[in-house]
């Protein structure tokens, strides 16, 4: 009866889909929401954007009415008859697009805390909180739907409250204002950018992929698997790393690249842990990797005000010293271990056509980064992606779609666009009220008690609570999310909004391997036939350089390209010192594999030191770690001198 993906964006689990050949009425209705969808954004996108009360509205509800066709209850029940209870929540949604079309001038005039709320009003608000609501227990389960539940507890119960978090509360008509016809609700800045960048960027992605360039990107990477110690596992970094900057989906890159890289990796002797850590550290990556990065950067574009190409190129630097600490990483786990380098078999596995013939398949992506660096909407540059992917897959017999294909791929983009506008929706319900009642002025009151206007303090606190957030949530939520808790409180503590967005976003995403909850490490362990609490603790330790970084961008935003040449050169090549002597540590090999415990210890405290953004420990840590790899060096000689004889 349906046919099942197996990620959205962001992680998300896929609606099922209904193929051809059975529930055709329900795969034509699907289909015909999404030419209407397509056609909707594409007039907005080309022809005339339309006011954000229209536009907002209508693309959630398109959104909702896809969900609750993709999702609906009488799959989950098994009783037919439950899909009365559907096509109630898909007229509640075409409802409220009629209302907002309807109403659009008295609205548009209106006045806000004045102007009382009409029948009409309240209706649609509190008829959209609940079908809303619906559709965030069917995409992403119950950790938002609670999420969201205490925020509106706290909307009515906070007058009840004593200390610094109590404040006057709101009455139900206050609730329904600020939840539709408010800038900090529903319809905010989330499910804005939304609207108009992400749904282009998602469908750009599912046109992109395939039209063969997710392909040539993956087997670029593979092209690592030769005579050069942990090839496999290098692969594995390169490639996962090169397809999450189209992706920006941790889960997504462990499926994708992961079924060909983790079998590589355990054939050249690394154990299901460590192939599973290597996977999941690498596929996380992409969403920190420019120049697409995750869903969370375009919305943090929009949240801080500057352009995106500025997003991505400020977390070039950051990303690099990422992947560079991964690949580091499992060469030095090669070298000390002796594992296998090359075999008749691993080249058989990595086999693929030459790559030089398909790099034409790359156009869509490369016009589109020289388009946002140029300065182009990124509406346009991504409507420009989706049709060279388009024109690209025509050129060669293996690529080129059939106009089945062309729908389905079309299904496929639309759907995940439908799957990320609820969550940017839902997380409005969040902010209005944060916003409303200022409990993120409050948090901040709280957090400079606590550490006494410290900032490390403060930098602690909001990294245990992004890191939280991003287990139990999507990573565009809980970025959302963190943004309204933590951020004010940063910046109040004199740090600029970049490198405060940027501290919360990357918190938010490591948090996708960080135990309890890891979702990229899990989904990698079960690939790898590996324990899933050892993965995730092993992932864990292979990503520890992304605890440090984030504090790197906060006290010296040179490394976000924020300050001098001279500036930004000094703290790089500091930095990748500093990662060097890590990735040694975290190994056990130094020119010669390192025993002690005791010496790794040490060896990774004059890392840190090394890190650290101060000049004097920065002496230290060289100092110290440049010791023991003399120490190491001489004993590798020596070692290969009593091997030559």
């Amino acid at each position: 009866m349906f046919k099942k993906k197996q990620i959205a964006a962001e992680g998300i689990p896929v609606a099922e889909q209904p193929e051809a050949k059975s529930d055709v009425w329900k795969y034509w209705t699907i289909g015909f929401i999404t030419m209407g969808f397509l056609l909707f954004q594409l007039y907005i996108g080309i022809v005339r954007p339309l006011p954000t009360l229209v536009s907002s509205p209508l693309h959630l509800s398109l959104s909702l009415i896809l969900i609750f066709l993709y999702k609906p209850l009488a799959a989950k029940t098994g009783k037919k008859w439950m899909w009365a209870v559907d096509w109630i929540f898909i007229a509640l949604a075409a409802t409220i697009a009629i209302y907002f079309i309807k109403d659009l001038d008295r609205l548009t005039y209106r006045i806000m805390m004045v102007d009382k709320m009409t029948f009409s009003d309240l209706f649609c608000a509190f008829a959209l909180l609940v079908i809303l609501m619906e559709a965030v227990r069917r995409t992403l389960g119950l950790n938002l739907f609670i999420f969201i539940l205490c925020f509106i507890a706290y909307a009515f119960l906070g007058q009840y409250l004593t200390g610094p978090l109590r404040y006057s509360g709101m009455t139900w008509q206050q609730f329904a204002e600020m939840l539709t016809l408010s800038t900090d609700g529903i319809f905010g800045s989330p499910l804005t950018t939304s609207v108009n960048t992400l749904f282009y960027f998602l469908l750009f992605g599912a046109f992109f992929a395939n039209c063969g360039g997710g392909s040539v990107l993956i087997d670029c990477g593979m092209k690592l698997s030769t005579k050069t110690a942990g090839g496999p596992a290098k692969a594995a970094v390169v490639s996962s790393g090169l397809m999450g900057m189209i992706s920006g989906s941790a889960v997504a890159n462990v499926t994708t690249t992961g079924v060909m890289t983790i079998p590589l990796m355990k054939k050249a002797g690394y154990t299901p842990e460590q192939a599973g850590a290597v996977e999941a550290v690498a596929s996380t990556g992409g969403q920190i990797m420019p120049p697409i990065m995750g869903v969370g950067a375009f919305i943090m574009a929009e949240m801080i005000g500057i352009s995106y190409a500025k997003i991505a190129m400020a977390a070039l630097i950051p990303a690099l010293a990422y992947y560079g600490s991964v690949f580091l990483l499992v060469h030095f786990i090669a070298k000390k271990n002796n594992l296998q380098k090359f075999s008749e078999e691993i080249a058989l596995k990595q086999k693929a056509p030459p790559i030089l013939p398909r790099l034409y398949r790359l156009l869509p992506i490369i016009i589109v980064v020289a388009m946002v660096f140029m300065g182009s909407s990124l509406t346009r540059s991504a409507l420009v992606g989706i049709v060279l992917s388009i024109v690209v897959s025509m050129v060669s017999k293996e690529t080129r779609m059939s106009v089945k294909q062309l729908f389905d791929t079309l299904l496929d983009g639309v759907r995940q666009a439908a799957n990320i506008a609820i969550p940017t929706a839902a997380c409005g319900i969040m902010i209005g009220i944060v916003v409303r009642s200022g409990a993120a002025n409050k948090l901040t009151k709280i957090i400079a008690a606590v550490g006494g206007s410290n900032i490390v303090v403060a930098l602690i606190i909001a990294m245990l609570g992004c890191m939280l957030l991003g287990m139990a949530l999507p990573t565009v939520a809980a970025y959302l999310i963190a943004n309204i808790l933590f951020c004010p409180t940063i910046i109040a503590l004199g740090i600029p909004a970049l490198p405060a967005n940027m501290f919360i976003f990357y918190f938010g995403v490591i948090a996708q391997i960080t135990p309890p909850v890891c979702l990229a490490s899990f989904t990698a362990a079960g690939i790898a036939g590996a324990n899933s609490w050892k993965t995730g603790w092993t992932a864990f330790f292979y990503a520890i350089v992304s605890f440090l970084v984030p504090y790197i961008f906060v006290f010296q935003p040179s490394i976000l390209l924020q300050g001098t040449f001279g500036e930004i050169a000094y703290t790089t090549v500091i930095m990748s010192i500093g990662i060097f002597f890590l990735a040694s540590g975290m190994a056990g090999y130094m020119f010669a594999p390192i025993e002690s415990k005791l010496m790794r210890g040490l060896l990774i405290a004059c890392a840190v030191c090394v890190i650290i953004p101060e000049s004097i420990t920065d002496v230290i840590g060289v100092v110290g770690a440049g010791i023991i790899c003399v120490f190491y060096l001489i004993k590798s000689r020596k070692q290969k001198a009593q091997a030559a004889v």
